[in-house]
């Protein structure tokens, strides 16, 4: 892949450069749109690109620049957005027939930030219907497909983001994690994925995510990306009081400082879950422990995640928030309810069953997920794990407990995590999942920029990014 390909830069670097006048963002999006236009009719990444506007937006980068404007951190960079988040002027489906024709008249608080900072959007991203399912289908348009295998799932419910990240199409993406949805795709495409803590975005502007576990992050291919994103994406909103009101600390200062002395541990045991594949575990383990070349401590937890013993309490919390924030409405109705994917009635179907005290019952077990998390740490500053212990399955073979097994703890207990591509089984990506405790994503951030210069992934792209085949849907 050629180097001064803007397909495969860094946004940082793709920024520099434009600010530089080595690049023009004009010039940038509209090789953006190029390769949407060449690789999206097999990958279906996108549900709706924004060509025109992006190339509106575009211009009008450059001209502020040419006026003396001060560039943002984003200066010119394509973003993709999740289609779960509200765009002004550009239609929003959250995956869902039942909002095909939906524009909001303004954007979500995510991605107003994004604007600020300079980025253009490029479009809205592939998900499952209201992001209820582990993989990226819907009644919109044909299943996203994993780059590194056309006739495998990139999974959920970001698999749009981290598919077209993984192809170049756009440096970074805009998605969102409520078990696992940033981190999975992630790492089953071969990017980097961050799951930031609850309340250190603020929510505003999506469509049907859940009241506790679920919150906006970033999918990049580079660390320091997923840093400036953060930064751009983090602070108090007046629209979401539960926000934290401290300031944003400075992601990218301390990025590249040495991991040295840092306590890690790894946990390989996801518990008794079928499906987990022990090569996956073995890969994981191995990078887990390479950090013990940069100076850092690592050593083996004695217990595992225990995953059944929680997943079921999970679940029952989730229906019911996603029942309550979009499921009745559209459930109740029969008009609506007849335009729901058979995933999406079972769901809500399922969340209006929920009793208050199954709720409550599932409510007060998540203080032994934290318990059982702060025990899995001890004295450790970061936990290690497999992200997903699978390979990318084949399109239409999910099993949510593989998918799901190393990650919806964390958003249970409110912890917060990172993905970093770790190495390939059977030629497909694997991610090596780091947690932290809450409020530690600038650690997260710094001990996998450490993994980065020990792992290099950038030469890592899937073999089909250049020239995707054409395969029957």
């Amino acid at each position: 892949m050629a180097s001064n390909d803007p397909g495969w830069l860094p946004a940082w670097q793709l920024r520099d450069q434009m600010v530089a006048g080595q690049r023009s963002p004009v010039d940038v999006t509209a090789a953006a749109l190029d390769r949407i236009a060449a690789l999206d009719g097999e990958l279906h990444g996108f549900i709706t690109v924004a060509a025109d506007q992006a190339m509106t937006e575009a211009r009008a980068r450059e001209q502020a620049l040419a006026a003396g404007q001060p560039p943002g951190p984003l200066f010119g960079v394509p973003v993709s957005v999740k289609d779960l988040y509200w765009t002004a002027g550009l239609t929003t489906t959250a995956g869902s027939l039942i909002y095909r024709d939906f524009v909001p008249e303004e954007d979500a608080v995510h991605v107003a930030r994004l604007r600020a900072a300079g980025a253009v959007i490029i479009g809205k991203t592939n998900l499952p219907e209201f992001a209820l399912f582990p993989r990226t289908v819907n009644r919109l348009l044909p299943e996203c497909r994993n780059p590194w295998d056309l006739g495998r799932s990139p999974g959920g419910s970001s698999g749009g983001s981290a598919a077209t990240v993984a192809a170049g199409m756009t440096p970074v993406a805009l998605a969102s994690d409520g078990g696992g949805s940033i981190r999975i795709p992630a790492a089953l495409c071969g990017v980097y994925g961050l799951y930031p803590g609850n309340g250190l975005l603020p929510r505003h502007g999506g469509i049907g995510s859940t009241i506790m576990f679920s919150n906006a992050g970033p999918i990049t291919r580079d660390v320091r990306d997923a840093a400036i994103m953060l930064g751009v994406l983090a602070g108090p909103d007046p629209r979401d009081p539960a926000c934290w009101d401290g300031p944003v600390p400075d992601y990218l200062a301390g990025l590249d400082e040495p991991v040295t002395g840092l306590r890690m541990r790894w946990v390989g045991d996801g518990g008794d879950v079928a499906g987990l594949d022990p090569r996956v575990v073995a890969a994981a383990r191995d990078a887990a422990l390479a950090f013990g070349s940069e100076g850092a401590i690592v050593d083996e937890a004695g217990q595992g995640f225990a995953a059944e013993r929680w997943m079921e309490s999970f679940y029952t919390m989730l229906l019911a928030d996603r029942y309550a924030s979009i499921g009745q409405q559209l459930y109740t109705n029969p008009a609506t309810r007849g335009l729901l994917s058979e995933y999406g009635r079972s769901h809500f179907q399922r969340g209006a069953a929920v009793t208050g005290s199954e709720y409550s019952r599932a409510l007060s077990l998540r203080t032994s997920v934290i318990a059982h998390l702060r025990g899995l740490f001890g004295d450790a500053d970061v936990l290690l794990s497999p992200t997903v212990a699978a390979v990318a399955p084949a399109v239409g073979a999910i099993d949510r407990g593989p998918l799901v097994a190393f990650t919806f703890c964390v958003n249970y207990a409110g912890f917060t995590a990172a993905t970093v591509p770790c190495g390939l089984v059977d030629g497909l990506p694997i991610g090596l999942q780091l947690i932290g405790r809450p409020g530690r994503e600038a650690l997260l951030l710094r001990a996998s920029r450490a993994f980065e210069r020990l792992r290099p992934w950038a030469d890592r792209w899937p073999p089909s990014a250049v020239a995707l085949p054409v395969v029957d849907d």
